[in-house]
C-alpha cells in the first residue's frame, strides 16, 4: 500500500488557518452589524429613489445648487408623511372608536325584528340567546373602549422607535445624495480609466437606474390609485350622507398601501371598504365592488402603460421575488424584493454574455487543436 506524505511549511499552515479566521470574523461581525447594516441598506435604497425628484427640481431650479434640489425633494416627502401621519391615523382612529362604540345599537338594530337567534335558542334550550349575544357584544365594546387608550399607548411606542430609525435612515440618505457622487468620482480617479473601471461604473449606473425607474413608476401608480380612491369615496359620501372629509384620508390610504407589490392595492382597497361599513354598510360594500373592478384596470391597462418600459420581469419572478423578501424581512422585504430581481436581471444581462463568449472561445479553441483524423491523414501524405 503506497502511502503519499504532503508536507506543509509553516507558514502556508498559519496563512490557512488566518484565512479561516478571518472569514469567521468576517461574518461574525456582519451577523452582529446586521441590523445597521440594513439601515445603510435603506438609506442607500431611498437615496437611489429619490434622486429622480432631485433631478426633476435641479432640472426645474438650473441656478440653484444641488443641495437645494435636495432640501426641497426631503421637505416634499417628510411634508407628505406628516400630512400622512396627521389625517390619516386620526381618521383610522375616531372610525374605529365609532365603530366600536355602535357596535351594540348596530347588532340591535340588525338583529331586533328577526327571530331567528331566539328560534334557534329555543331549539338548543337556551332562552334568550338574542339577549346574551346583545350583552356579550356589550360588554365587548366596553373593553376595547376602556382598553384603546393603552392599546394606543404600546402602538405609539412601537412606531416611535420605528420613526427613529426612518429618521436615521433619511439623514444618511441625505449625505449619501450630497457627498456620495463627490466619493465616487474620487474612487474612479483612484482606480483609473481603464475598461474593467468603465465596466463596472456602467454596471452601477444600471441598477441605480433600475431602482430609480421602479420607484418612479411605483409611485405614479399610487398617485393614480390614490386619486381615483378619493373621487370614489367623496362620491359614496354624497350618496349614504356619510363626512366628504374622509376621501382624502382613504385616499391616502390606498395610496401607501399601493407601493406594497401584488397585493398592496388590494390590501389598502379592503381597509377602506371596511372603514366605510362602519359608517353605512352600503357604501362599503359599494367601494368593495369598486376596488375588484379598478385592480382588473389597474393591473391590464394602468401599470402596463406606466411601468411597461420597466424591468420587464415575469408574474412568476415578482411573486417569487416578494414571497422571499416578506418572509426574509417583512414588509420593507416586500417593498425592495422587484428592485432587487431586477438588479439581479442586470448583472445577468451584464455577465451572462461574458461567460457565454467565454464558453464559445473555448469551445473554438479545443475544436482548433483536435484535427479530425482525414485532416491527419492528408498532412502526412502530403509531407511524405
Amino acid at each position: 500500500m503506497n502511502v503519499t506524505k504532503v508536507q506543509i511549511d509553516t507558514k502556508t499552515f498559519i496563512r490557512f488557518w488566518l484565512v479561516i479566521i478571518g472569514f469567521v470574523a468576517a461574518g461574525y461581525l456582519i451577523y452582529k452589524a446586521s441590523f445597521g447594516l440594513s439601515i445603510i441598506f435603506a438609506a442607500l435604497f431611498f437615496a437611489l429613489a429619490i434622486s429622480p425628484l432631485v433631478k426633476t427640481f435641479a432640472n426645474v431650479f438650473p441656478s440653484k445648487s444641488r443641495n437645494f434640489a435636495i432640501s426641497l425633494s426631503y421637505l416634499l416627502i417628510v411634508g407628505f408623511i406628516i400630512t400622512f401621519l396627521s389625517i390619516v391615523v386620526p381618521t383610522i382612529i375616531n372610525e374605529s372608536i365609532k365603530f366600536f362604540s355602535n357596535l351594540p345599537s348596530v347588532f340591535d338594530t340588525a338583529t331586533g325584528d328577526i327571530g331567528l337567534i331566539n328560534s334557534i335558542g329555543n331549539t338548543l334550550g337556551i332562552s334568550n340567546l338574542q339577549g346574551q349575544i346583545s350583552q356579550i357584544v356589550q360588554t365587548f365594546s366596553d373593553n376595547v373602549a376602556n382598553n384603546f387608550g393603552s392599546i394606543l399607548t404600546t402602538s405609539i411606542s412601537n412606531v416611535g422607535s420605528f420613526f427613529a430609525v426612518v429618521i436615521l435612515s433619511l439623514v444618511l440618505a441625505f449625505f449619501m445624495l450630497t457627498e456620495g457622487p463627490r466619493i465616487m468620482n474620487y474612487f474612479w480617479k483612484l482606480l483609473g480609466s481603464t475598461k474593467s473601471t468603465q465596466r463596472t461604473e456602467h454596471v452601477l449606473s444600471r441598477l441605480a437606474q433600475t431602482v430609480s425607474q421602479y420607484v418612479s413608476s411605483a409611485v405614479t401608480v399610487a398617485l393614480i390609485n390614490a386619486c381615483a380612491t378619493a373621487i370614489v369615496v367623496f362620491v359614496l359620501c354624497l350618496i349614504f350622507h356619510i363626512s366628504p372629509g374622509l376621501a382624502f384620508p382613504f385616499g391616502l390610504i390606498t395610496g401607501v398601501f399601493c407601493l406594497i407589490p401584488m397585493f398592496g392595492s388590494f390590501i389598502g382597497g379592503a381597509i377602506v371598504a371596511l372603514l366605510l361599513s362602519f359608517n353605512a354598510v352600503w357604501a362599503g360594500l359599494a367601494f368593495l365592488i369598486y376596488t375588484i373592478i379598478y385592480l382588473q384596470i389597474e393591473s391590464n391597462i394602468i401599470s402596463p402603460k406606466i411601468q411597461g418600459k420597466g424591468m420587464r420581469l415575469p408574474a412568476l419572478i415578482i411573486l417569487s421575488a416578494v414571497t422571499i423578501g416578506v418572509y426574509a424581512f417583512g414588509l420593507p422585504g416586500a417593498i425592495i424584493s422587484i428592485p432587487i430581481a431586477g438588479c439581479i436581471k442586470v448583472l445577468i444581462e451584464e455577465f451572462g454574455a461574458d461567460l457565454m463568449d467565454d464558453g464559445k472561445l473555448n469551445g473554438s479553441h479545443l475544436k482548433t487543436i483536435k484535427p479530425k483524423n482525414k485532416d491527419k491523414d492528408r498532412l502526412i501524405a502530403k509531407h511524405s
